[in-house]
């Protein structure tokens, strides 16, 4: 096993903490991989519906979504380690449902087994870094976790487009996960379960509001990446220039100012957050120029940078390391929900009102999250003075 002086680049943080961000990075890295080659595959070489597409593509979130309450218990019960390792089984096992020669049911079998598996790596990393970190350093430990995924998804179809073909891809992420997973059996892990909390329940009243003010957060998430670029079509035509810009102030922003809520009180930086998503999202809504576009869609990422790791580093704070993994779970869990239904929702505001609408509608949303997180950080505040009196 090594630990981190072995493994140490000189870092704070130490060298098991930069060997999971990496271990990451390679997972998602493996999923980004088979997205561009995804859709046309099914729909192209295995002749299915454009209906059957969309059905095989939402497998993944349907699967993600029902099986957050068994990992989030397996990391608690089992160790992050476990559950980060059977994310990255789970993956290899995708990989090779993919080229198996059972036409669209192959797919069907691949998304969900790749659903289970960013379930099971996500909560395993989050859980585990904030331990490797310290929790004083859980949101910066959160924004180089978020870092690696999005750093992975981002290079991914890059990396798939240059395989040329969608079975190069789905051996590509084989090679990925078992090489991420070997690379981690050597990397130790402190987390011991505790048998004292293994009957607890995998949903805490207390996680409703956070859920809330994370769900509500994400809102704008499908209306930025469904009908940006549609939207901005009609005026500017700056689109793909503007997610592009959005990404990258989010990726940049998580990994150099993810620990500012670390330093600053995170109702702060949650605030802060929800006014920069709100202004570029008003922005983006009026059709504006180029030159605008471009700055709020920089503005929108920018703020998108904030809440999450705001939210979950003060429930994490709180909560016995036994139930971490859980927490994230749960609050992962709400993403899902909120990020599903308003898929639906900014569907139909466009249909009926126009792509502008649907801004209107993750602006509202972001009014909601900035209640809820209100209620959050009054209730931890108070729990917090309760504590040291």
């Amino acid at each position: 096993m090594c630990n981190d002086k072995e493994l140490g680049l000189g870092n704070s943080l130490g060298g098991r903490f930069w060997c999971l961000i990496a271990a990451t990075f390679l997972g998602f890295l493996g999923f980004g991989a088979v997205l561009p080659g995804l859709a046309p595959h099914v729909r192209h070489e295995l002749g299915a519906s454009d209906r059957t597409v969309g059905l095989v593509i939402g497998t993944f979130s349907v699967m993600a979504l029902c099986s957050r309450p068994f990992v989030g218990r397996l990391a608690d019960r089992k160790g992050r380690k476990r559950a980060f390792l059977t994310g990255l089984g789970s993956c290899t096992l995708a990989g090779l449902a993919y080229l198996l020669p059972w036409g669209v049911g192959a797919m069907y079998l691949a998304r969900a087994l790749q659903g289970i598996g960013e379930a099971c790596l996500y909560t395993g990393a989050a859980a585990w870094a904030v331990e490797l970190a310290g929790v004083h350093r859980s949101a910066r430990a959160l924004g180089y976790v978020s870092s690696g995924i999005w750093g992975g998804i981002a290079a991914g179809p890059l990396v798939g487009a240059l395989l040329g073909s969608f079975s190069h891809a789905a051996e590509f992420q084989i090679v990925a996960a078992l090489g991420a997973g070997a690379f981690l059996t050597q990397v130790e892990e402190d987390y011991e379960p505790s048998p004292h909390h293994a009957g607890k329940a995998w949903f805490n009243p207390s996680l409703l509001g956070p859920g809330l003010a994370v769900g509500f957060t994400n809102v704008f998430y499908p209306v930025v990446t469904g009908f940006l670029i549609l939207h901005l079509a009609k005026r500017s035509n700056a689109g793909p220039l503007a997610f592009s810009v959005y990404a990258g102030f989010v990726l940049l922003s998580r990994f150099f100012l993810g620990g500012l809520p670390d330093r600053l009180h995170p109702r702060t930086t949650f605030n802060l957050g929800i006014a920069c998503m709100a202004v570029g999202l008003a922005i983006i809504a009026t059709g504006p120029s180029r030159g605008m576009a471009v700055l709020a869609a920089a503005l929108l990422g920018f703020g998108y940078s904030f809440p999450w790791a705001s939210i979950a580093a003060t429930v994490l704070r709180r909560a016995h390391e036994s139930e971490r993994g859980s927490s994230v779970s749960v609050l992962s869990a709400f993403y899902d929900v909120f990020v599903g239904a308003s898929s639906i929702s900014a569907g139909f505001l466009a249909n009926a009102f126009g792509y502008g609408s649907a801004f209107v509608m993750a602006i509202i949303a972001l009014g909601a999250a900035a209640i809820a997180g209100r209620a959050v950080f009054a209730a931890n505040d108070a729990s917090a003075h309760e504590y040291a009196a």
